[in-house]
């Protein structure tokens, strides 16, 4: 054996990728990076908001300051104080002998409806994780596994091809097997190039990722009509006229008919509110950009693949409808580009692909590493005509 082939074979030896026979892949991301961080702050903002609310509540004490009159004592006046929070009504006069009444709920309300905010916004992510995750991760490691062992199903090809060179002692019946290997499309493995060629034709995924984020927009929307209508209708009122003229106390005469009361909280539930608007106004557009990703296909990891054999969805043109369950998967397969050991190999062996003299004699990575291995990619010039070079 010459000293040439054994540098090839241990060039292609080093070539292989290990076999994951351990745990499998345990890191594996079934969110896109941009769900991730839609689901942490759609989340972790109302949460991280009611507990500013509760903070401000169990440190100030009351959340309002009643002016009560100055013969209450202060046993008296903490009734005033309580009484009004618990009915928490402005009353003012609209005409002669007209009491107008006008809830303020909304202050009493905002640290439950912010928990309930943050377990709607929860909603979308219970629902990818139950109807598509099983589905994705089941998948995502069937086709990452075959990526790499169809990876790997070439470096061995062509280390079976230089075997039989180094044993064939007529280069003419090597070079015919070998070409009508090709013809017959031999080396070629088709089985993940058609699963995913069905995964066009499935609709579960991204079904099931169009109503999360259709969810979300929905409850973001939701959210605003509750700002809008509730919160701004006692966003800049920081004091009311409370009565405390009711049951026993309605027909004492030193009672005062409406007591001034002061919102002390108000302040809070103003920062709730616009951070509350803010933070739901920028999500908006990253939960749509998310939607528009459905829209086009992301050609990056195909393109990168093309060079395994019989993994041409690109060049056969066999891409067609983007919003399929394929697309989903190529974005998840971009997130997990870290578990794709071949990823990086390809990757090398396109961009010397793209910079070699002979680029029309290389397709694959069969081609590729059958020239590295001292192999011409095609039969030679010299070999092409033996019988014109027997009879002249």
């Amino acid at each position: 054996m010459s000293l040439a082939h054994t540098a090839a074979e241990y060039m292609l030896s080093d070539a292989l990728l290990p076999d994951r026979r351990g745990p499998r892949l345990k890191g594996l991301r079934l969110e896109l990076p941009l769900d991730r961080i839609v689901k942490f702050v759609a989340v972790g903002s109302p949460l991280l908001l009611m507990s500013l609310a509760f903070a401000q509540e169990f440190s100030s004490g009351s959340p309002i300051s009643c002016f009560s009159p100055s013969n209450f004592s202060i046993r008296q006046a903490a009734y005033v104080d309580s009484s009004c929070w618990d009915s928490l009504v402005h009353h003012e006069q609209d005409g002669p002998g007209q009491d107008k009444m006008k809830s303020l709920w909304p202050h009493k309300a905002l640290p439950y409806s912010l928990l309930a905010l943050a377990l709607l916004m929860y909603l979308p992510v219970l629902l990818w994780q139950y109807a598509a995750v099983p589905a994705l991760s089941s998948d995502l490691l069937f086709i990452i596994s075959e990526l790499d062992k169809s990876y790997n199903r070439s470096i061995r090809l062509v280390q079976h091809m230089l075997k039989i060179r180094q044993k064939s002692s007529d280069p003419y019946v090597f070079w015919d097997e070998l070409e009508k290997a090709r013809k017959e499309r031999y080396f070629e493995f088709p089985l993940l190039e058609r699963y995913l060629a069905c995964k066009q034709r499935s609709h579960s995924l991204v079904a099931t990722y169009l109503l999360r984020n259709s969810l979300l927009l929905l409850f973001t929307s939701a959210t605003y009509l509750y700002l809008g209508h509730f919160h701004l209708d006692v966003f800049f009122q920081e004091e009311f006229s409370c009565s405390i003229k009711t049951g026993l106390l309605s027909d004492e005469t030193h009672v005062p008919s409406l007591i001034t009361c002061r919102l002390t909280s108000l302040s809070i539930f103003r920062i709730v509110s616009l951070s509350s608007v803010a933070i739901y106004t920028i999500l908006v557009p990253v939960i749509i950009y998310n939607l528009t990703r459905l829209c086009r296909w992301d050609k990056r990891l195909l393109s990168v693949y093309e060079m395994l054999p019989a993994f041409d969805l690109l060049s056969r043109k066999m891409l067609g409808c983007p919003i399929n369950d394929l697309n989903v998967i190529l974005l998840f397969l971009r997130a997990n580009v870290s578990e794709l050991i071949s990823f990086s190999w390809l990757s090398v062996l396109c961009v010397l692909k793209d910079t070699t003299t002979q680029k029309h004699n290389i397709d694959t990575v069969v081609d590729f590493m059958t020239l590295l291995a001292g192999l011409e990619p095609s039969k030679p010039k010299h070999l092409t005509n033996p019988a014109c070079d027997e009879h002249p």
